[in-house]
């Protein structure tokens, strides 16, 4: 009897515990955690990362799984660990609530709380401190030296009082001075002293007055020049092996050299010393010497060095005054041997357009061998003219339809525009500059990394114009011969974009009309189609917009261009460029077969080529489980080998893998559990079996065991048939209590697919307009995410049909109330919401963020973010209507929700923000005027200067208490707020918000 007591004693506990869990509230989210910078060292022993609260003070974690030391930093943040797996390098925040004190008092930048840096020796405790730094960097590939900059020094506060008390005395002086001038007066008009003395007491006491205020003025005007002259602060250079540090003083600008054996230094001139001059330093780490590369410059930038360290460029201007309109800058260049940097290009010298200059706005490159340096150069702009009077100017835009872009595109783009450059290469031992880009070839791809002896150029020139309503360019391709500039055309006037081989032996494209893959080579100008043998679609199959589909992609190339990768939409094919070979099945263990999609993720960020040995990594998509995970191949001399180390049953992001170890991390997460850090290690090759598994690696983080106190949720996949026969699936998000035998309200959110997010982990935040998924389920609220699927010129429709038979589908299921359904969506999703309630009385409350509410006035609108028109996306995008307006207006018409809101009986809210750069916020005032005219309950928020999607948290959290009280309201019966009841008049702004219930 006491065995059977006890197992049902604990079954009652845990059950009581699950019932009594608290529900989220809008006070938990600035303490949720996330996951933010994860590294591992080279040797794999540590691994570092951060976890931040949404709001707070964050953690730098160090742990090393084998000896379980670990180490947290608090406010820890922007992690490096040197290249030899020894020391970690961070900067420090300061307390978050200090900050927050000084903007609150409206304290001055340079008065701000300062972060610090920590250099700590892995596996130890004790953790060296440096206070106020701005920024530190540690050599690429060197290791052994740390270089920090630090922030403006504190005022000293006894010498600002000093000075303050000198001006005081002094004026105090003027004012003695003044009062005795006029006591001197009034004896003379008493007849006290004569006229001659008066005259000579005025004439002294003028004199003294002129000194003592020059004397002010000066001071006061030290005081101004030290506050708006840019100059340098201090930098150290820390020797981490026996802690010696060499400092510099007003440096502006610096950096090592990729293997950490020099670094260069920019000063600034003193602001108080007339006499001083800004230089460009070079300090070589182990000698400990300084070479001068250049004095007495106006501006130098863009630092380059090439691979080895040996050669140094930048672009400097130093002849114009400082309030020149125009200045023009040069190409510098210096090695050892030389006394100084010297010019080696401007705007006069042979091969340079005539009417361009260097560009200060790109930053030069060596090749990698060293033989050559790319640069760019630019046309000299008119420089504003300053006769003219501003207010007497018009201002205005000229639209013209011969232009390439609208004018606000241009406008949004002036900026960049003015910036526009043009590459060119000077060759070293030649001494000779050849130029390459042009108007007409603007995009300049340099080839195995800028050694070839030609580059791949191409341009969309000609052809802009048609991508007002296409959404893509036809582009014209090149080849350019690097020696003398010498072009050669591979295509042309085809909506194409081209890539080059690694090794420069091919030109390689995706054309999306003929559906396949070409390869052009060099050395003979051939063009060949090389996958016209493969049977499965290279191209999207799932594609339902109006457009040409898109392509899976390339995976990369094979060592020498040997082979090209391609995708298909689950494996991976091998292609001989040449066509000599038929194209192979990488056959890799999870594929078609399984409905497994992979995909290779790059290990190292500067690799060029998969090569034998390498150690490839595919993250695995489980199309019908809706998970990924990772597997392994290694390419070996006889084949392949092939296992996986990560489990099933959650989603695995962010893989790395140490650089001389066999040890990994990556990010696991599902619905239930949060996003945190796991661990492993490979086995070494003779002892890995073929295929073999691996159990998911280790767990290191922990980052937000609070959601163990909360009624979370759970996520299911939910599968119906629609009303066309379609068969569709989503997602329906539970409560952690959820009981079968009760009746919930439902909130359905939709996009376009949503499913492949089953097993994505939905933190508790204020979101920038999408629903609060796991936020509404804690609080009792079933939530459902339908996939959804269209057809060309009915997207209305479409989205009518997968929501309203998916939601009628759960409702026969007997846990939701059919009376209690409301609706949610963004942007193309609030689109869907406002069609839906045009439709159908199914659901009781609608909410809609930056809905279109009209197609017919939407359609030749702006996107004001970018300057685009909106024609593409009603004729080859997302709105999905396949013609123009004057082709088929019936169908704008009947996508169009104002044109039936007479229908409308569901209470709808709309966000529209009057900063939206994607869809222009009349849309939402159209949508609501029509609705107030006819009598409807509708209520508009207009987050002032926001844009699409909210970006201000003060914004974001103020929404979800709206959305929370609307539903709550509707779906719950709860009791609505003020700002629902009675609206918040304009005089109340700011300081009634509405959100009480009277």
């Amino acid at each position: 009897m006491k065995k059977f007591l006890l197992p049902l004693f604990l079954l009652i506990t845990i059950l009581t515990a699950a019932q009594t869990k608290k529900p989220l509230d809008h006070t938990v989210y600035d303490n949720w955690k996330s996951m933010g910078e994860r590294m591992i060292s080279n040797d794999g022993a540590y691994v570092v990362y951060t976890v931040n609260p949404q709001e707070g003070d964050g953690e730098l974690v160090i742990q090393n799984p084998q000896t379980k030391y670990k180490k947290i930093i608090p406010r820890g943040y922007n992690a490096v660990i040197t290249e030899d797996s020894k020391y970690l390098i961070f900067k420090i925040r300061p307390f978050f609530q200090d900050t927050r004190q000084a903007k609150i008092k409206k304290k001055k930048t340079d008065d701000l709380p300062k972060d610090s840096i920590g250099i700590i020796v892995l596996g130890e405790d004790s953790i060296i401190k440096k206070a106020r730094v701005k920024t530190f960097k540690t050599p690429e590939k060197g290791f052994g030296f740390l270089a920090y900059q630090l922030e403006k020094p504190i005022p000293d506060s006894t010498k600002k009082k000093a000075s303050t008390d000198s001006s005081k005395n002094k004026n105090d002086l003027l004012i003695k001075l003044a009062d005795s001038l006029i006591k001197r007066s009034i004896d003379s008009i008493k007849g006290n002293i004569s006229k001659e003395e008066l005259t000579a007491i005025v004439n002294k006491a003028a004199l003294q007055i002129i000194k003592e205020g020059k004397d002010i003025a000066d001071a006061e005007g030290d005081d101004a020049a030290s506050s708006t002259t840019s100059e340098g602060t201090d930098l150290i250079i820390r020797n981490l092996s026996n802690n010696r540090e060499t400092v510099f003083k007003l440096v502006n600008e610096f950096y090592f050299d990729k293997n950490g054996t020099k670094i260069l230094i920019e000063t600034s001139k003193k602001s108080k010393d007339s006499s001083s001059v800004a230089m460009i330093l070079l300090y070589h780490l182990q000698s400990m010497q300084t070479d001068t590369i250049m004095a007495k410059f106006n501006d130098a930038k863009n630092y380059a060095f090439d691979e080895e360290g040996k050669q140094l460029t930048f672009v400097a201007e130093r002849d114009s005054s400082e309030k020149a309109l125009l200045k023009f800058y040069k190409l510098c260049y210096y090695t050892k041997g030389l006394d100084s940097a010297r010019i080696i290009a401007d705007k006069n010298s042979v091969g340079m357009p005539l009417g361009y200059v260097v560009s200060d706005y790109s930053k030069p490159e060596f090749s990698k061998d060293g033989s050559k340096l790319y640069f760019a150069n630019t046309p000299i702009r008119t420089p504003k003219d300053t006769t003219l009077v501003e207010f007497e100017t018009a201002k205005l835009d000229i639209w013209n339809y011969k232009d390439d872009y609208l004018q606000p595109q241009q406008l949004r783009n002036a900026e960049a525009e003015s910036k526009r450059s043009y590459t060119a290469v000077y060759h070293i031992k030649e001494n000779k500059m050849v130029q390459l880009g042009a108007e007409d070839a603007e995009r300049i791809i340099l080839v195995n990394e800028g050694n070839a002896d030609w580059v791949l150029a191409e341009s969309n020139k000609g052809n802009r114009v048609e991508g007002q309503w296409t959404g893509r360019t036809k582009s014209t391709a090149y080849v350019i011969n690097t020696q003398t500039g010498e072009r050669k055309t591979i295509f042309k006037n085809l909506y194409l974009h081209a890539d080059p081989s690694p090794s420069g032996k091919f030109v390689y494209w995706y054309n999306p009309e003929s559906k396949n893959y070409f390869t052009y080579e060099l050395a003979t100008g051939i063009t060949r189609n090389v996958t016209d043998k493969i049977k499965v679609p290279l191209y999207d199959e799932e594609n339902d917009v109006p457009d040409l589909p898109n392509n899976y992609g390339v995976m990369g190339w094979h060592e020498g261009d040997s082979a090209m990768y391609v995708y298909d939409q689950f494996d991976v094919w091998t292609v001989n460029p040449f066509t000599e070979k038929q194209p192979q099945l990488l056959s890799l263990p999870f594929g078609r077969s399984r409905k497994m999609e992979n995909r290779y993720v790059r290990l190292d960020n500067k690799e060029r080529f998969i090569k034998q040995g390498n150690l490839l990594a595919f993250k695995v998509f489980n199309k019908e489980k809706k998970n990924n995970f990772y597997s392994f191949r290694q390419f070996l001399n006889n084949g392949f080998r092939d296992y996986q180390v990560t489990a099933e049953n959650k989603n695995c992001n962010n893989l790395l893998i140490a650089k001389n170890s066999l040890r990994y991390i990556f990010t696991g997460e599902s619905f239930t559990d949060p996003i945190n850090l796991f661990t492993g290690e490979f086995q070494t090759d003779k002892d890995v079996p073929e295929n073999a598994v691996g159990n998911g690696g280790t767990q290191l983080s922990d980052i937000n065991p609070q959601q163990k106190d909360y009624n979370w949720g759970t996520a299911e996949l939910f599968t119906w048939k629609t009303y066309t026969g379609k068969t569709s699936t989503g997602i329906v998000y539970k409560p952690q209590d959820f009981d079968p035998k009760k009746k919930y309200p439902m909130i359905c959110y939709f996009y376009e697919k949503l499913s492949d997010g089953l097993y994505n982990y939905q933190t508790p935040a204020p979101t920038p307009s999408r629903l609060n998924i796991p936020f509404f389920v804690s609080r009792g609220y079933i939530v459902f995410a339908p996939d959804i699927s269209y057809t060309k010129g009915h997207p209305g429709n479409d989205a009518c049909n997968y929501i309203v038979s998916g939601a009628r589908a759960l409702v026969k299921k007997g846990f939701v109330d059919s009376t209690k359904l409301g609706i949610q969506g963004q942007s193309w999703g609030g689109y869907q919401v406002a069609y839906l309630i045009t439709k159908t009385k199914l659901f009781a409350a609608a909410w809609a963020g930056a809905p279109v509410a009209n197609m017919t006035s939407a359609y030749g609108g702006i996107r004001w973010e970018s300057g685009l028109n909106r024609q593409f996306q009603y004729e080859k995008q997302q709105s999905r209507i396949g013609a123009t307006l004057w082709e088929k207006p019936q169908l704008y018409i009947e996508n169009s929700p104002l044109f039936h809101l007479p229908k409308v009986q569901t209470p709808l809210a709309i966000m529209s923000n009057d900063a939206d750069g994607a869809v222009p916020w009349y849309q939402g005032i159209e949508l609501f005027t029509a609705l107030r005219r006819l009598g409807k309950r509708v209520w508009l928020l207009n987050y002032n200067g926001e844009a699409h999607n909210l970006v201000e948290r003060r914004n974001r959290k103020d929404i979800q208490i709206r959305e929370q009280q609307f539903f709550d309201w509707l779906l719950k019966g709860e009791k609505p707020p003020k700002w629902i009841t009675e609206g918040v008049p304009a005089t109340e702004k700011g300081k009634d918000w509405g959100l009480k219930a009277e």
